[in-house]
């Protein structure tokens, strides 16, 4: 692998972050809080830490895919190390695995918090908490290529970063990868800003509509109020944030394409018909059995709904209402959503809907093939085209693993924390599918402050897994992976 070009990335990184904590450094002079010494100290220290590695190793030289993952699997374990300086020297979060807990779930879109009162936490870290959702919700390292040089090598790092989903779509690249990270940031930056008008214009404040913005089209979930969108209780805000959760769960091409005017990629796109048609039928169905159970009104019962299967589906987090207080049948209908997740190349974690799509047509094919015509060739098409059979093996693959992953991890904190079953499923549920609050002890009224340090640990871990997808992580631990 090449050791000084990945330090001289990994230094970007760095400098990157530092520089980005000027925006808390900005919210905390203008409320005068007594954060503002923690915010300084860890920016210019970060930056001290990337500008050696920048320097010494600024040498170009081309990153190979080993290197991609190698980046992609360190930098969010570094920046998520680093980011948790402010909280522990200003005494808000005390200890390093707390606060690293904190920052993972951050910068990977989870969600999950340890944080037991949000609204005592000064308005600058409550910002940088909120921020590392901005960062990390278009994938941190993306940003980075924008400071690479041209070439291949900021490919590898997106590859490395993004869903093995985007590669079953093929979501065409425009010829030069910084110019593509551009457009999407553009993209996202927008997304982020008119939400932020939207929620102003509301009446919400600034700082609150910024924080629930970032929250949003990151599919996060950070808020800085413990009971989070519920806080206000206003039909304008829900309705508004649902919008943009699910914006932020479409693939973000697809907006480019838009922008293009291209709308014969959207009108073809298969994926975000299901998306959409997933969408539909859970939000109906919660909404009709919180109606039917006479939880709610009607209309009510349709806003509730709708928002909290929105917030789950794209793997946001947000809650209007403590969901675990509703009919069974309707927690029933949630549970499944957890594990579906949204769009490939969107800001959303999860299993993918591209997957269960592949999955159910080759379902179809085989069982169309063995009944019907067995002398007939499987053939799945997505988008109009031929799908090749090693992509349908991969998302097996990738849908069993998730799987496996969670059944084993279940296991784990069942017996690492002896917690019940509810609690301990969810959680690994909640942290590899980066959703954020669960069911149990993690439930929507609740937050990960009891687990144990080693669970914590477990569940940072399975963040990352589940931000990086699951293969860029585990591929780390291959013996062959250090190899030349």
């Amino acid at each position: 692998m090449n050791y000084k070009t990945i330090a001289n990335v990994l230094g970007k990184l760095l400098i990157v972050t530092g520089i980005s904590m000027v925006f808390p450094l900005i919210c905390s002079l203008y409320y005068k809080e007594d954060d503002l010494y923690a915010l300084a100290i860890t920016g210019i220290t970060i930056i001290g830490m990337g500008v050696p590695l920048w320097w010494f190793f600024r040498r170009d030289r081309d990153l190979n895919i080993k290197d991609g993952f190698f980046i992609a699997f360190f930098g969010w374990i570094l920046i998520s190390a680093v980011s948790g300086l402010p909280f522990m020297i200003h005494g808000s979060i005390p200890f390093f695995t707390d606060a690293f807990f904190e920052m993972m779930s951050g910068y990977t879109t989870t969600g999950s918090t340890i944080l037991t009162d949000i609204e005592k936490v000064p308005h600058g870290l409550l910002f940088w908490r909120s921020q590392t959702h901005l960062l990390g919700g278009m994938g941190f390292l993306t940003l980075t290529i924008i400071f690479l040089p041209h070439g291949m090598g900021g490919l590898r790092i997106f590859r490395a970063e993004s869903s093995p989903g985007q590669v079953i779509t093929r979501e065409k690249f425009i010829p030069r990868n910084r110019d593509t990270m551009i457009w999407l940031w553009g993209i996202y930056i927008g997304l982020n800003l008119l939400e932020t008008l939207l929620l102003c214009f509301g009446g919400m404040s600034i700082f609150e509509s910024m924080c629930h913005s970032f929250g949003t089209v990151s599919t996060s979930g950070y808020s800085p109020l413990n009971a989070s969108i519920g806080h206000y209780n206003n039909a304008y805000f829900d309705w508004v944030i649902i919008v943009f959760m699910f914006l932020g769960g479409m693939t973000f091409m697809l907006f480019y394409h838009m922008i293009q005017g291209n709308w014969h990629v959207v009108r073809i796109n298969t994926e975000l018909r299901w998306y959409l048609g997933f969408m539909l039928f859970f939000c109906g169905m919660v909404s009709w059995i919180l109606w039917k159970e006479n939880t709610y009104t009607l209309m009510d019962s349709i806003r509730y709904g709708s928002f909290q299967v929105t917030s789950i589906l794209t793997t946001t987090g947000f809650t209007t209402a403590d969901y675990e207080q509703w009919p069974q049948s309707a927690q029933m209908f949630l549970y499944v959503v957890c594990f579906i997740g949204a769009c490939a190349g969107s800001t959303t974690s999860g299993i993918k809907v591209v997957h269960y799509i592949l999955i159910w047509k080759f379902g179809v094919a085989v069982i169309k093939q063995i009944f019907f015509r067995p002398m007939a060739v499987v053939s799945v098409r997505l988008n109009q085209r031929p799908v090749d059979s090693q992509i349908i093996h991969l998302a097996f693959c990738y849908f069993i693993v998730n799987i496996f992953l969670v059944l084993g991890g279940g296991c784990f904190m069942t017996l690492s924390d002896e917690m019940d079953f509810t609690t301990a499923m969810s959680s690994v549920i909640s942290t590899l599918m980066n959703i954020g609050p669960g069911f149990g002890g993690v439930g929507p009224s609740k937050n990960y402050a009891f687990i144990s340090d080693a669970g914590k640990w477990f569940l940072s871990w399975n963040m990352l897994v589940g931000r990086l997808e699951m293969f860029s992580a585990l591929v780390i631990f291959y013996p062959s992976f250090w190899k030349r």
